[in-house]
C-alpha cells in the first residue's frame, strides 16, 4: 500500500471521528437545553400557586369574586392587609404559632432522639418487637384519637392553653424511625471508646451521637416545625378564643366572617404572612435538610 493511500485512509478515519464527536456534542447540547426547559417549566408550576397567593393578597376583594378570574388584576390595594389586622390579633396568633411549633419541635426532637438512640445503639431484649409496635401505631388514623385525647386534656383543664396543644405532639414515631436510620450509620466504635473512658449512656448520646447527627436532627426538626406551623385541625379543636388560636386556626375563622362571601384577598394576605417564616427558615437550612434526607437512606 502506497503512502498516499495510507494518508487518505487516516484522513478519512479522522474525519469520521470528528463528525461523530461533533454529532455527540450537538446531541449533548440539545439534551441539556431540553433538561433546562423541563426544569424551568416544573419550577414555574411549583411557584405558580405562591404567585397567585401574592397577587390575590394585593387584589381588591370585589375583583377576587369576579368570573372568569384574572391572573393579573386591573387594580392593586393594601386594604386586605389592613382588614386582616383589624379582624384578627395577627401578632398574638403569630406568637402562639411560634411558641406551639417551636416548643413541639424542641421537645419532639429531644424525645425522638432519645428513643432512636435506644433502638439503634443499645442492645436489649425485645428491641425489634418494640420498634415494630411503634411503627404499627402509625397505622392508627389520627382522627380516631382526636376525641379521647381532647377529653383527657379537657379533664386536665388544658383547653385554650399552650400545653394543651403541645403535649400530644411531644414525640413522633416518624421522627424516631428517621433518626434511628441515621444513628445506625454512626460507627459504634465511637461508643465503645467513650465507654472505655468512663462515659455513661447519656454522655455518649449527648457528646458523641448528637454532634454526628446534626443533618438528621435538622431534618426531623424541619419536618416537625413545618407540620405543626401549618397544622389546622388540632389547634382549632383545642382553642376557642381568638387570643389563644394559632395563625392557621385564626385564618380558618375568616371564612364567611360577617357575611356569606369569603374574603379571599384577606385570607391570602394572612396565608402569605403565615408562610414567610417557613420560607426564611428553609432558606437557611435547606442544604443540611437535603443532606440529612440523603444520609438516612430514605427515598
Amino acid at each position: 500500500m502506497s503512502a498516499a493511500t495510507e494518508y487518505r485512509g487516516s484522513a478519512k478515519g479522522r474525519y469520521s471521528e470528528d463528525k461523530s464527536l461533533a454529532r455527540k456534542r450537538s446531541w449533548n447540547r440539545i439534551s441539556r437545553m431540553l433538561t433546562y426547559a423541563v426544569l424551568i417549566i416544573v419550577t414555574f408550576l411549583m411557584i405558580f400557586p405562591l404567585l397567585i397567593v401574592v397577587i390575590t393578597s394585593f387584589t381588591p376583594n370585589a375583583l377576587t369574586q369576579s368570573w372568569p378570574p384574572k391572573v393579573i388584576p386591573s387594580a392593586f390595594t393594601l386594604d386586605n392587609y389592613t382588614s386582616l389586622f383589624s379582624r384578627l390579633p395577627v401578632g398574638r396568633q403569630m406568637l402562639n404559632t411560634i411558641v406551639f411549633a417551636g416548643a413541639v419541635t424542641i421537645f419532639s426532637v429531644f424525645f425522638d432522639a432519645l428513643a432512636a438512640y435506644g433502638l439503634s445503639r443499645v442492645d436489649f431484649r425485645g428491641r425489634g418487637l418494640l420498634l415494630g409496635v411503634l411503627i404499627a401505631t402509625m397505622m392508627i388514623p389520627a382522627m380516631a384519637l382526636l376525641i379521647p385525647v381532647y377529653k383527657l386534656l379537657a379533664n386536665l383543664g388544658l383547653v385554650n392553653s399552650y400545653w394543651g396543644i403541645i403535649i400530644p405532639r411531644m414525640a413522633d414515631v416518624g421522627g424516631i424511625f428517621l433518626l434511628r436510620q441515621f444513628f445506625i450509620s454512626i460507627p459504634k466504635d465511637l461508643d465503645n471508646a467513650a465507654r472505655i473512658d468512663g462515659a455513661g449512656e447519656f454522655r455518649i448520646f449527648a457528646q458523641i451521637v448528637l454532634p454526628n447527627a446534626v443533618p438528621a436532627i435538622l431534618t426531623v426538626g424541619m419536618f416537625n416545625f413545618m407540620g405543626n406551623w401549618n397544622d389546622l385541625l388540632w389547634p382549632l379543636i383545642m382553642t376557642s378564643r381568638p387570643e389563644t388560636r394559632t395563625i392557621t386556626a385564626g385564618l380558618a375563622m375568616l371564612t364567611g366572617h360577617g357575611s356569606s362571601v369569603t374574603p379571599y384577598g384577606v385570607v391570602m394576605a394572612g396565608a402569605l404572612i403565615s408562610a414567610l417564616p417557613l420560607l426564611v427558615v428553609f432558606f437557611f437550612i435547606q442544604k443540611r435538610f437535603v443532606e440529612g434526607i440523603a444520609m438516612t437512606g430514605i427515598k
